[in-house]
């Protein structure tokens, strides 16, 4: 019988490893050992000419919508697909590009002392009647009523639901401040023209930070903070940004700035000082002013797609909502109010606009739904024993590097020709495709390594590749 036991307990480790390995080898859309395959992904892509045919039968883009290059590029490589005029599905590889660039702003939120919350998208009409901003707001703003006759608003932005509820905080310390907090959601605004598929639609989803501070001079040390964290985020992105001067518009406050992604099709003007001591959106300016405030030099125009907008609001809310705060005196005292958004899905949009050729996606790095696509020999070609060999490639990679592991995805559709297989790799933008081509039959096999925001093609044994792709960077 003690025999009998420790053979079972000897027996357990490996049972559960095995089952492991079942587990990850059954995992959606995997095949043998774990693989992603090409075939499995629910990407239904319309790649061929005609734009988006595939889409027939399905709502497009509404009355007036004009497209554009990115709107083009989503579609068509099965990332987004159009539910009504300015509403998209957002299909798995959009999702996991969302997530990789939620991942790298939460990182930076963080940074600077970011709390994450979820505040509901139904807001009820008294918070926004007591702001002023229930008819301010007009037609732009989503309103319904319950089934009681109660209004309600699909909330566009949460500056009246966050200081409530920082108000309900009745015994809030000065030694609890600054709070900055924060959430990535989902929100609404009704587009009269909602248009350039993900850059201008009526739901989309937004990283909206609030903070509270104790006084104006710690407000406006976190407004800097929050803005320096923002420039984190694009450069690491690696997007050519410039932050503007900026209206305050609907939200108010006295001090205001964008972050704008500089592109043709933008809808915002902007006067920047050629040598970098002046941004700012036009419609702050007064007609009159041509030339930098600084140098004097002429301003240039040009046009840029809004990704970010910082807002330093004082008291405008926390006054109305009476959201207080003891002070070291042991007074109650106004919290000084900042407000910050990131809009996520037209980053990711934006992005694509400005980075993309007219017919190929090309993403930040960081952000791509996947970094590389492996392309196995033609069926039935003279390197088809090749195949077997960028499967072991792929192995040995999600095992050296195992931060790549969800990385890979191999494209399994070995009746198509390895070029009809890159052309489509192109158009979806893997940072990095590795081809088992007529080298691979060499002693040793050498892989054909293209990288497509570099623009270069390398030749590489197995040892290459790995030592290559080691070095690629995921949030």
């Amino acid at each position: 019988m003690a025999a009998l036991l420790r053979r079972r307990r000897g027996l357990l480790p490996a049972l559960s490893a095995a089952a492991g390995r079942w587990r990850r080898g059954r995992r959606l859309g995997h095949g043998a050992a774990g693989r992603l395959l090409v075939s499995r992904l629910f990407q239904p892509r319309s790649l061929r000419e005609g734009g988006e045919a595939g889409w027939e039968g399905r709502p497009g883009p509404g009355p007036g919508e004009a497209g554009c290059r990115s709107q083009k590029l989503l579609v068509q490589g099965g990332l987004i697909c159009p539910a009504a005029p300015g509403c998209y599905h957002y299909l798995p590889s959009a999702v996991r590009a969302v997530e990789k660039l939620v991942a790298v702003i939460d990182g930076e939120m963080r940074a600077v002392g970011g709390q994450k919350l979820s505040m509901p998208s139904l807001s009820t009409a008294e918070l926004w009647r007591a702001s002023g901003r229930w008819d301010r707001m007009g037609r732009e703003l989503f309103r319904l009523a319950d089934r009681h006759g109660k209004d309600y608003c699909l909330g566009p932005t949460h500056e009246e639901a966050v200081t409530d509820l920082v108000a309900a905080q009745i015994n809030l310390s000065y030694k609890q401040l600054p709070l900055r907090l924060y959430q990535v959601t989902r929100k609404f605004r009704d587009e009269p023209k909602p248009r350039f598929g993900l850059l201008r639609s009526r739901e989309f989803y937004m990283k909206d930070m609030y903070t509270f501070d104790a006084s104006e001079e710690a407000a406006r040390h976190t407004y800097g903070l929050v803005c320096d964290a923002y420039r984190r985020v694009f450069e690491a992105l690696g997007l050519h940004f410039v932050q503007v001067q900026a209206d305050t518009g609907s939200i108010g406050g006295t001090m205001s700035h964008e972050f704008q992604l500089p592109a043709d099709i933008g809808e915002d003007r902007l006067a920047l000082c050629p040598a970098g001591h002046f941004a700012a959106n036009v419609e702050t300016m007064s007609t009159e002013q041509t030339t930098c405030p600084t140098c004097r030099e002429p301003l240039t125009l040009t046009r840029g797609i809004e990704v970010g907008h910082t807002f330093y609001l004082g008291t405008k809310y926390s006054s109305v909502f009476n959201a207080t705060f003891y002070s070291a005196e042991n007074k109650l005292q106004l919290a000084e109010m900042g407000c910050y958004g990131l809009g996520v899905t037209r980053i990711l949009a934006a992005a694509v606009e400005v980075l993309s050729t007219e017919d190929s996606i090309r993403w930040p790095g960081l952000i791509a739904p996947y970094q590389v696509c492996f392309i196995p020999p033609k069926k039935g070609s003279k390197e088809e024993e090749g195949a077997a060999l960028m499967e072991r490639l792929y192995d040995d990679l999600a095992e050296a590097v195992p931060q790549l592991a969800g990385e890979l995805v191999l494209d399994d559709r070995t009746q198509l020709t390895i070029g009809k297989r890159l052309k489509d790799a192109n158009k979806l933008g893997y940072p990095y495709v590795v081809i088992a081509g007529k080298r691979v039959c060499d002693d040793p096999p050498v892989f054909e390594v293209w990288s497509q925001n570099a623009g270069e093609v390398m030749f590489l044994t197995k040892e290459g590749v790995i030592e290559l792709l080691s070095k690629v960077r995921v949030p």
